[in-house]
């Protein structure tokens, strides 16, 4: 590997890699950590989920669902998603301020990293490795909300 070689590869520039990582990483923990378990035991978590806003468990549950499944495979996917960041966003903040308020930073500190890295999405846009370019190609929407 000659020098000229090596150099380029260590100074080159990877921000859609960077973001595409984020969007797979961020999502998928979001998924496995939070999403999935509230499916897979809907009932139980029906019976002890908190509700901080006060608009009924089932609807709460639901929310969370819809932040924490279906929004992190739209940014997965790249499609819609600083749009898709916002529930995810909310969500975060809603439990960390109001749900987990006793937690310190070192107790809370997966759900803080979880709102830097979806904040990081939300504010610089889904990247060029994503599905809205080739689903919205001739709308003129685009980018408006990825």
């Amino acid at each position: 590997m000659s020098k000229k070689y090596l150099n380029q590869l260590l100074t080159r520039n990877f921000p859609d890699a960077g973001l595409l990582l984020l969007r797979l990483a961020g999502s998928l923990l979001l998924i496995y950590v939070h999403g999935l378990p509230k499916i897979t035991a809907y009932s139980a978590e029906l019976r002890h989920i908190e509700d901080p806003l006060h608009i009924g468990a089932t609807l709460t549950l639901s929310m969370a669902i819809f932040s924490e499944v279906f929004c992190p495979v739209l940014i997965a996917l790249g499609f819609l998603t600083r749009l898709a960041c916002l529930p995810v966003l909310f969500l975060l903040f809603i439990s960390m301020l109001f749900v987990h308020p006793e937690w310190t930073i070192a107790e809370g500190q997966f759900g803080w990293l979880l709102m830097i890295i979806f904040a990081s999405i939300a504010l610089a846009g889904p990247g060029c490795y994503s599905l809205q370019p080739l689903l919205l190609r001739n709308s003129q929407s685009y980018g408006k909300f990825g």
